[in-house]
């Protein structure tokens, strides 16, 4: 899958990183961060292409895949998107990038979202792939959204209830929950789709991905509100899915506009799991807008 790609274990902050990279020295770094419940295998489609350009880093987001697994507490705060976005920040720091872009799908890019605001001079530019913000995800749920999206409130419940659930068989859980937001589909490689089951097999990643959904609802959301209306101020753009809950039950361009300076964005025509079903489209998509918006690139203040 990931051909010419380095893999190794990377010292993040409280937590070590399994990372894959490859692309050329000195080519302007670009990290993509994955979703929920899967590593970053997910880029096995978009990774490759955008190496010819741009050095690219694919880490497992603490939690998931073959990333440490901390120990968490009653706050949720281990598993914060704000300490999911400093062991990126510090991977980065450590593989000699200080500013770098940031490409970022479902979870990742909540991970993505936070780290824009508490490293603005870290990141360059962004591309979310179909997400709102979490904050108004959750204060506009509506009827439509909570039944489509019913494993947000489903993980959030106290441990050990959906753990428990969950483990009783995993592998059959991953499916109901991926194939569903794919209407119906299998849209994974056979290789990514072993990766993800086998990561998925173990309980500390089950109990560790649960406690990412209880902090999103909870200490993401007091950050969130701590920002005191601070936007995000680097060029941003999102891209979701037509055929996904993010295009019936929400409108992504006017929410991401009350929560970043510059945001330009579109419905592809896909399901949630669009960079493994159109990662031309992706990776093109990505290319042309870090190309419009470099590194070097002076940010809005």
């Amino acid at each position: 899958m990931f051909k010419e790609f380095v893999e190794e274990r990377i010292e993040g902050d409280g937590a070590t990183l399994f990372v894959r990279r490859a692309g050329p020295a000195g080519a302007p770094p670009l990290v993509l961060l994955h979703g929920y419940p899967q590593t970053s295998a997910m880029w096995h489609g978009v990774a490759p292409i955008l190496a010819r350009s741009y050095q690219i880093i694919c880490p497992d987001l603490r939690g998931y895949g073959r990333s440490d697994k901390p120990v968490s507490n009653a706050s949720h705060e281990p598993y914060s998107k704000r300490a999911m976005a400093n062991d990126i920040v510090a991977v980065m720091r450590r593989l000699g990038h200080e500013r770098f872009l940031v490409g970022a799908h479902d979870r990742g890019a909540r991970v993505a979202h936070r780290m824009g605001l508490d490293h603005p001079d870290c990141v360059a530019a962004m591309t979310l792939l179909d997400i709102a913000p979490t904050r108004e995800m959750y204060a506009n749920t509506s009827v439509e959204f909570a039944r489509a999206y019913w494993h947000w409130f489903f993980l959030i419940q106290p441990h050990p209830l959906p753990e428990q659930m969950i483990g009783a068989d995993a592998q059959e859980f991953w499916k109901l929950k991926c194939f569903n937001q794919a209407k119906g589909n299998n849209p994974f490689v056979p290789e990514a789709l072993t990766e993800y089951l086998s990561a998925f097999a173990d309980p500390l990643t089950i109990h560790a991905s649960c406690e990412d959904y209880r902090a999103a609802a909870t200490i993401d959301i007091e950050h969130d509100n701590a920002d005191q209306g601070k936007k995000l101020d680097m060029p941003i753009l999102t891209l979701w899915a037509k055929r996904g809950v993010i295009a019936k039950c929400f409108d992504a361009l006017g929410l991401w506009r009350q929560r970043a300076m510059q945001v330009e964005g579109e419905a592809l025509d896909a399901t949630h799991y669009m960079a493994e079903e159109i990662p031309d489209d992706i990776a093109t998509r990505m290319s042309n807008f870090f190309a419009r918006n470099p590194i070097h690139a002076e940010t809005t203040k």
